[in-house]
């Protein structure tokens, strides 16, 4: 995953690089000097956005559920 990637994963998931800095538990600059260069993204990044989207999927279904008696 390249950084333009990433940035367009978070748009899509309607996360801020700040929330996501915040739910990985990293700087926030961090993820700012995050390059395709000298420092690319880290191989991590791209499994745990899709575990938080599955978790978030979830999160919303199980709202479902509860609110309509299921």
């Amino acid at each position: 995953m390249d950084k333009d990637a990433l940035t367009t994963r978070l748009i899509e998931l309607g996360i801020s690089k700040k929330d996501f800095s915040d739910l990985a538990n990293i700087s926030y600059n961090t993820v700012n000097n995050w390059n395709n260069d000298t420092k690319p993204v880290p191989a991590w990044v791209e499994p745990f956005l899709y575990y938080y989207e599955r978790a978030k999927r979830f999160d919303e279904v199980m709202g479902m559920l509860k609110k309509y008696g299921g």
